[in-house]
């Protein structure tokens, strides 16, 4: 069973790459892990209200702390019941999450994007840390001609999304995302062709064998 982490800054195609590779490995997608039900609440989603907030982490746990009232989590459209007395502290939301992530990787393997997945899965044997990453510029205007908007709006999200991920990483592991000792392959995705970025991360992943 295959395990693939997949960190990604916005405007790297992750969404793209990694459907793409767990369907070559045959193992399921797990997306960030953001409840739905949370971001229709809020009218956002949480790097979008990470990214609002001139205190990133102040404003990650009072998101978290409405996360609280919910019994599930969505990972790629599928709702798992995450049981325990309500309210919890946000570091427990996200223990409950780390646990989810470990257990689905020890039962069936997966692609797994976003939510520290590199950290939280550091020790599960045969796993992959893969981060996809490119300069500001490049992303911006990757952004731009995919989402079909200006380049001005194009930078808002990009470097909104950069601080919101960061955020997250640095306030519940005190660890930089971007740090590469943190993963086994660092991919250009806005110059590498996305399916040769596939076929990169599919290898490197077989080879672990």
């Amino acid at each position: 069973m295959r395990v693939v982490t997949i960190s990604a800054t916005y405007g790297t195609a992750g969404s793209h790459i990694g459907p793409a590779v767990a369907a070559q490995l045959g193992v399921p997608f797990v997306d960030r892990a953001i409840p739905s039900a949370v971001s229709q609440e809020l009218g956002c989603t949480l790097e979008e209200a990470l990214a609002h907030d001139d205190r990133a982490e102040h404003g990650l746990g009072r998101l978290l702390a409405g996360a609280m009232r919910l019994p599930t989590v969505t990972f790629g459209g599928v709702d798992l019941y995450v049981p325990g007395a309500m309210p919890l502290a946000p570091e427990e939301f996200v223990r409950r999450t780390e646990r989810i992530l470990l257990e689905t990787a020890r039962a069936q393997g997966g692609v797994f994007l976003g939510r520290a997945g590199a950290v939280v899965l550091a020790d599960h044997p045969g796993a992959l840390h893969v981060r996809l990453d490119a300069p500001l510029r490049r992303r911006v205007l990757q952004t731009a001609t995919l989402g079909g908007i200006g380049e001005r709006e194009a930078r808002k999200i990009v470097e909104g999304s950069d601080r919101a991920r960061a955020a997250y990483v640095r306030h519940f592991y005190r660890l930089d995302p971007a740090d590469p000792g943190l993963y086994h392959l660092v991919i250009d995705s806005t110059t590498i062709p996305v399916p040769t970025c596939v076929d990169l991360i599919v290898s490197a992943s077989e080879s672990l064998d």
